[in-house]
């Protein structure tokens, strides 16, 4: 199937699974998702689980205290919510990894514009994470303490933002210069 095929089924599914409100079915169509993954299959279930486990444990902590207090606890939406986040995770990261999504967006210039923008972002972020873990590893010849792993983490984190507000700066004014925010 071409790649625009496949993007036009992602996002028909997408709203279509929005639709379902049945546990069951939503969990039988994720076991469905995961066999065609097929030998990807553990890779994909594993990144999705990573992205979505805070906010799966944010939003039901959150849930579970409101519903608890108003006495309107209902487990069934918990599993619903939790169900559909990870269905519609894992079909995302299935179509990243079994589809080039510059070519399925081929037809639409602007799009893939801002898809390759946000690829190079990505790759500019994963690169300065791979060097910032290889120089805190090079400086600590034995296990850090907790107390260095937080300094550590929390200089990632302000160097991510501040490239990642040049960048955003940058991507804007390039698509400006392009005419991408004409009228």
């Amino acid at each position: 199937m071409k790649p625009q095929t496949w993007l036009v089924l992602y996002l028909l599914s997408v709203v279509a699974i929005t639709f379902i409100h049945t546990p069951v079915v939503l969990a039988a169509l994720l076991g469905a998702a995961m066999f065609g993954a097929g030998r990807h299959v553990l890779g994909i279930l594993r990144q999705t689980l990573l992205a979505t486990i805070a906010f799966n444990l944010t939003v039901s902590l959150g849930y579970v205290v409101i519903s608890l207090w108003q006495a309107n606890f209902r487990g069934e939406y918990l599993l619903l919510v939790n169900i559909r986040v990870l269905l519609l995770v894992f079909m995302g990261f299935w179509l990243v990894k079994s589809v080039d999504l510059l070519d399925a967006l081929s037809r639409f210039p602007l799009l893939r514009l801002i898809a390759t923008l946000a690829i190079s972002q990505i790759k500019t972020f994963e690169r300065i994470l791979r060097d910032f873990r290889m120089a805190f590893q090079s400086r600590n010849l034995r296990q850090p303490k907790i107390l260095d792993r937080t300094r550590h983490a929390a200089a990632q984190a302000h160097t991510l933002l501040d490239k990642s507000m040049a960048s955003a700066n940058q991507a804007a004014l390039a698509m400006r210069s392009r005419g991408a925010f004409d009228d």
